[in-house]
């Protein structure tokens, strides 16, 4: 794979592409968490999933190993790894293939055909955990503030969502900002979430039928 796309995009952007040998060298020094299920990851560059689908195959791995005797739980828990990675990309492009590599990986594993209901669910999933965005302002293409989503596995194929703005999770926001954490610091909960859905299944995401109320 060229580490390049264009010397343009490496002018205007700085986009260069990490070799997937140093990608594994650097993923090794963290091999306890990139082989646990429900650890979280986020790729403010992601590209096109340079970091992001080795992760995934790694997190699958450890589906397999863990679960690969209970087909339901295969499932739901390679659903979950999925919702671990996040990636945040200024280029449309990268964004487009970061989507489409991770959810092959993941369609390559369940063997899933596009009109599965896991495959529109992760692709769903993908649609909101990657970004096209500056992970440099915080802001996505459209100027609101990044939100990352922080999905749960209740158990008994059940999934919930949570909404958190990336600059407060970074410190980075301001105490008197609307919508952020620290606008109401006497109710004592640092990480309060933007916005709480309801425990939604793997049909619901498929069919992109979630609906939550504003924290």
């Amino acid at each position: 794979m060229s580490l390049i796309k264009s010397k343009k995009r490496v002018a205007d952007h700085g986009e260069v592409f990490t070799p997937s040998w140093l990608v594994e060298n650097m993923l090794d020094l963290v091999q306890g968490e990139t082989e646990r299920i429900d650890s979280r990851f986020l790729e403010p560059a992601c590209g096109s999933g340079n970091f992001l689908v080795p992760i995934l195959r790694r997190k699958l791995a450890a589906v397999e190993l863990k679960f690969g005797k209970s087909d339901f739980e295969r499932r739901h828990f390679a659903l979950l790894a999925l919702m671990c990675a996040y990636g945040i990309e200024l280029l449309e492009d990268n964004v487009a293939e970061c989507r489409a590599n991770m959810l092959e990986v993941f369609a390559a594993y369940l063997k899933l055909d596009k009109e599965a209901e896991f495959y529109r669910a992760a692709s769903f999933v993908l649609s909101l955990n990657l970004v096209h965005g500056d992970a440099m302002t915080m802001r996505d293409i459209g100027g609101a503030p990044i939100r990352v989503v922080e999905w749960g596995y209740l158990g008994k194929g059940k999934f919930q969502r949570r909404d958190f703005r990336l600059d407060v999770l970074t410190g980075m926001a301001s105490f008197s900002t609307e919508d952020s954490l620290f606008s109401h610091l006497g109710q004592h909960e640092i990480f309060k979430p933007a916005r709480v859905y309801p425990p939604v299944t793997v049909r619901d995401l498929a069919g992109g039928d979630i609906s939550g109320e504003a924290a």
